[in-house]
């Protein structure tokens, strides 16, 4: 169906932004452009493929561990860091917040995993420094486009926590954990926080998934330009609603327990889900 002009939404507007800037084919021949412009073709999966996913996400954790967790080392001592820094500028309030939206930007974090399971597919060695050269991309510039989408909406998450807990603390900053607990779970406005704010990151934690969850590989992999990724993502999950309802659930579920043992977890549990998004994306994307 033909669809006439219109006025175009901030979300569109940000898109054509930045294909137009970081688009990989802005300066190349007319050849490289188009192919940067197509919107690649779409799959029906099941849950057998999530599974099928995690399976080889685990293959390769386990072939390139040393490598792997080398890296993945960040993930829990970013977190910490956040943890810390709350504590000592007495905003305890924004710790989940900080904690719970650092997965926002987990796509784009984890771009290193998929360069070693693009490369363990292909048959070649892999090594950290293989993750560390995707910085050298022909992609790069369009990664950091779609990355850029998520620090905004990561920002945007910790605007609106904040204000969310103004519900519970408007009078001021707890100064101890106890008076934090207390608040919190003693309190209608603490209760009050706590299911609004679960609604609402609900709702963003919706949003990342449906822009990223096969917006970082298809960059990596095809070269594409940002609005491409992202449609095709989107499309990807208006064609397996459930299937990346279930996705999400396994996601957040792996990071809550991941972050259990004072985050210790994520050091396993991060690598093996970017290595499953990897291999999702395959089967996602024909």
């Amino acid at each position: 169906m033909a669809v006439g002009n219109h006025v175009e939404n901030p979300f569109e507007y940000v898109l054509k932004g930045l294909a137009g800037a970081f688009s990989p084919g802005r300066r190349s021949d007319p050849a490289a452009r188009a192919a940067a412009r197509a919107a690649p073709q779409v799959r029906r999966i099941t849950a057998a493929d999530l599974w099928a996913s995690l399976r080889k996400g685990v293959d390769d954790f386990a072939a390139a561990r040393d490598d792997v967790i080398f890296i993945a080392v960040i993930y829990p001592l970013a977190g910490l860091v956040l943890a810390a820094t709350a504590f000592r500028y007495a905003l305890l309030p924004m710790i989940f917040p900080l904690l719970s939206g650092f997965a926002l930007i987990g796509p784009l974090a984890a771009i290193g995993l998929y360069e070693i399971s693009r490369r363990r597919e292909r048959g070649e060695t892999v090594s950290w420094m293989d993750a560390v050269g995707v910085l050298r991309s022909p992609a790069i510039g369009s990664i950091i486009g779609m990355g850029l989408i998520l620090v905004g909406l990561f920002a945007l998450w910790l605007a609106t926590a904040y204000e969310i807990s103004l519900l519970a603390f408007g009078d001021g900053p707890p100064v101890t954990v106890a008076s934090f607990v207390d608040q919190v779970f003693a309190t209608g406005g603490g209760w009050a926080m706590i299911a609004i704010g679960i609604g609402v990151g609900f709702l963003f934690a919706v949003a990342a998934l449906a822009i990223s969850v096969v917006s970082f590989p298809l960059l990596l992999d095809r070269h594409v330009g940002v609005d491409v990724a992202t449609r095709t993502s989107l499309k990807v999950v208006a064609e397996n609603p459930g299937t990346m309802a279930l996705w999400g659930l396994v996601v957040a579920g792996s990071l809550v327990i991941g972050a259990l043992p004072a985050l210790l977890a994520l050091i396993v549990v991060v690598p093996v889900l970017g290595h499953a998004s990897w291999h999702l994306y395959r089967r996602a994307v024909a």
